[in-house]
């Protein structure tokens, strides 16, 4: 039997075969912890950071759910001010749902596509 992180790391490890950022369309990449919530936009190619946005700038005592809502808005506004607009989105093995679902549905808001 697979504990939940194993299940986790073989579902990455399988998307991650799929899924491969390029300068036209870089990854966005999606971790999340008990208490924080964390988003890069990034190159594979060329193995940088083109963006990031984490829950840790956010003061506010708010719900998980609307903290990764704005993370959403940070990374969308962040693409954008590095010119990028569509993106291939990795959600790192975790269940579209929640957290990862309210951080995605933001960023398409805020004019991110993918």
């Amino acid at each position: 039997m697979l504990t939940k992180l194993e299940k986790r790391l073989k579902i990455k490890k399988r998307v991650r075969g799929k899924i491969e950022g390029t300068k036209e369309c870089p990854r966005l990449s999606v971790y999340r912890s008990n208490k924080q919530i964390y988003a890069q936009i990034i190159d594979d190619i060329a193995g940088q950071t083109l963006a990031s946005a984490s829950s840790l700038k956010i003061e506010d005592k708010l719900p998980k759910k609307e903290i990764a809502a704005k993370v959403g808005e940070l990374i969308a506004q962040s693409a954008k001010e590095a010119g990028i607009e569509n993106v291939a989105f990795d959600r790192n093995g975790f269940l579209y749902h929640g957290r990862v679902k309210e951080l995605a549905n933001a960023a398409r808001k805020a004019g991110l596509k993918f």
